[in-house]
């Protein structure tokens, strides 16, 4: 039988070793991990539906010219981003043999003229004459021989002039044919823009694009005032687009900013390519134009918004895990498995219909594998 005493120490001995042990496992234990958390809140959710690859800029009106005909450049009028306005010209290409056919259809028309006013004043005269003749043929002072002769003198002088005034509309036709072959060979711009390419210098031919053969043109030329995005949205997506839905266009080239515009038309057609997801091509229009000088060919991204509601409970949609579930800090700091029941959702927030209420903080990241339900963490909020 141990004594009184002995009872007592054997007993501060085992209360100081539990003591010690308890000590050593508090300051020695891992501390909790420091986790990202979001707190549930109201705001807006939305349906989108973003491109495959990466969009394009375009004008609404591109024109890559080139002259009707082929032949030799003699003018170049206009470099490289250079601004135009309609009509004006663009490149001249050589053509003294058109410009000497219409100086030669020009002589011919004013002798054609002459010659028809000579004849029509002959005309003229041999009516009148004629129309005497008849007078004296009636009260008997010539024969009626006599007055046929004259009115026969006079239709063969009028059937003259109107065959010299046909001959004068030949040569005019002529004049506006070679007047036709001389515009020909200066190319000017269909509408006001910018030059974006000149290919060719003076003293190079030029020729038209043969059928199925592509070559540079002349000039391209953009109208810069008026542009768009085309982007390639996965086939599976094209059902739920429609033209006059709202969206909103970003540019790697200007990061940060984003701009709203409405799609305004839905290709037709599936575009396929090898290799590659098929696509269904969408155009949208800016709302207002951008401040910002925006290029021609800048790569776009364009997300459509097919359905939007606000004011509605929301969270991080990489809040939640693959199950459908979420980990929200519970009581003592630790994480407790909620299901949800959820609504719209995009890649940045999804509905929240029922398993969270607003004030929740639930974890956003789960790159450490030791961080799961049961684990008490240190709450770190987003930034």
């Amino acid at each position: 039988m141990f004594k009184p005493k002995t009872w007592l120490r054997l007993v501060v001995v085992v209360l100081m070793g539990a003591a010690l042990a308890y000590a050593g496992w508090h300051f020695t234990r891992p501390a909790p991990p420091d986790v990202e958390l979001a707190t549930i809140a109201r705001g807006a959710v939305e349906s989108t539906v973003v491109n495959t690859r990466a969009g394009t800029v375009k004008a609404c009106r591109r024109a890559k010219l080139a002259p009707v005909a082929g032949g030799q450049i003699v003018k170049l009028w206009v470099k490289e981003g250079d601004r135009v306005k309609a009509g004006q010209p663009l490149l001249e290409l050589w053509s003294r043999d058109l410009a000497a056919q219409r100086e030669l259809a020009t002589r011919q028309l004013a002798t054609s003229e002459d010659r028809r006013r000579e004849a029509c004043i002959m005309a003229d005269n041999a009516r009148r004459n004629a129309e005497r003749t008849e007078q004296l043929a009636k009260q008997g002072f010539v024969s009626s021989q006599r007055g046929e002769d004259a009115r026969a003198e006079a239709r063969a002088r009028q059937a003259n002039c109107d065959a010299l005034t046909a001959d004068v509309k030949r040569a005019q036709a002529q004049i506006r044919v070679t007047q036709a072959g001389l515009e020909r060979t200066t190319l000017t711009a269909p509408f006001a823009g910018i030059v974006a390419r000149v290919t060719g210098e003076v003293g190079e031919f030029t020729t038209p694009s043969p059928p199925g053969i592509p070559t540079p043109p002349a000039v391209d030329l953009i109208d810069d005032t008026c542009l768009y995005v085309s982007a390639p949205m996965d086939e599976v997506d094209a059902p739920k687009l429609k033209p006059g839905q709202a969206a909103r266009i970003s540019f790697d080239a200007l990061p940060g900013q984003t701009f709203h515009g409405h799609v305004r038309r839905i290709a037709p057609y599936v575009t396929e390519v090898e290799k590659q997801a098929r696509t269904v091509d969408v155009e949208v229009d800016f709302d207002t134009p951008p401040q910002q000088i925006l290029l021609v060919g800048y790569s776009a991204d364009v997300e459509a918004i097919i359905e939007q509601r606000a004011n509605v409970l929301r969270v991080p949609t990489q809040a939640i895990q693959q199950d459908g579930s979420v980990l929200v800090l519970g009581a003592s700091d630790k994480l407790e498995t909620r299901s949800l029941e959820t609504g719209l959702a995009n890649w940045a927030f999804t509905e929240i219909v029922s398993g969270l209420n607003a004030g929740d903080r639930v974890l956003l990241t789960f790159d450490d594998e030791n961080v799961k339900a049961g684990v008490k963490v240190k709450p770190k909020t987003a930034p």
